[in-house]
């Protein structure tokens, strides 16, 4: 059975200028480290679930909601990437975090190329999952289009979202993460979604002709099966990268975090092993609560 997307405890959470956040503390006391993980658009930080219990037997792990998602603020009208990098920067200002291994998924795996293209100092190591770069004319068209016709209500578009991530029809034993995916589309808020989908759609050549000053190590990472985050965009990445490779998930879609979280959790932590860590921050937050 696949792992539940139900919030896993964390030992802190709280808000931090505008910004929702929890914290699960390393399984080992000498993890020296702090991995960062932003979601998708139309996701929270829940959707991590299936990674915290992996990655917190060597680290200490920082999940956040994105702008106008779960209980963070929403962005601004028009927002632009460096609005939701510059609310990581924010969040880890706040935790006292100096430098983190930095993981994004979709959209978030676009923040976290922005977050470590501006801020390299801050960045051990940045990994994208499913990420979007380049789109051909007819898959900008598509997105552009799904793009436009957003509106209040977000239930007549999520079917074909699932479709899109997890096959059509869903096969039979990922109809439980389905569901669960399903659930949290149908909870984002509507504005914060369309600010953020729409930009997710323009912004896949936001990164093109600029990931050459890339100076930490990246993994580019993206399942078989997914056809608008496919392979060859993650090859195309990794290659324009000074130290970038590209890894594939056979048989995978775009939501291989729900759907193949071995396969995706086996490949970041061998992946961070190859970086040197350094000791992490206690962190101190105001309005921080302990469960």
């Amino acid at each position: 059975m696949r792992p539940e997307l139900a919030s896993v405890r964390a030992v802190s959470r709280g808000e931090a200028a505008g910004t929702s956040y929890s914290v699960y503390a390393p399984q080992s006391e000498d993890a020296r480290a702090t991995v960062v993980l932003i979601h998708g658009v139309g996701m929270n930080q829940t959707v991590w679930s299936p990674q915290i219990g992996a990655l917190t037997t060597s680290y200490r792990v920082v999940v956040y909601d994105m702008l106008g998602h779960g209980d963070s603020a929403l962005p601004t009208a028009a927002p632009t990437l460096e609005e939701y990098a510059s609310q990581l920067k924010a969040l880890l200002d706040a935790m006292h975090i100096e430098r983190a291994h930095v993981v994004g998924h979709s959209m978030g795996a676009l923040v976290a190329l922005e977050f470590a293209l501006r801020y390299p100092q801050r960045t051990l190591s940045v990994v994208t999952l499913n990420a979007v770069y380049d789109r051909t004319p007819a898959q900008r068209e598509a997105v552009m289009t799904r793009a436009a016709t957003l509106g209040d209500v977000l239930d007549a578009g999520v079917d074909a979202t699932l479709s899109r991530w997890f096959g059509d029809p869903v096969p039979g034993h990922l109809t439980q993460a389905a569901q669960a995916v399903r659930g949290l589309l149908l909870s984002v808020d509507p504005v914060g979604y369309a600010r953020t989908y729409r930009l997710f759609a323009r912004s896949d050549d936001a990164h093109v002709g600029r990931l050459a000053g890339l100076a930490v190590p990246a993994l580019f990472l993206t399942g078989e099966c997914d056809p608008n985050s496919s392979p060859a965009m993650s090859r195309a990445m990794a290659a324009a990268t000074p130290s970038g490779r590209a890894e594939i998930i056979a048989n995978e879609r775009h939501m291989m975090n729900v759907t193949d979280p071995e396969g995706v959790n086996e490949r970041l932590l061998a992946f961070f092993a190859e970086t040197p860590a350094e000791e992490a921050p206690h962190e101190s937050i105001n309005g921080e609560r302990h469960d």
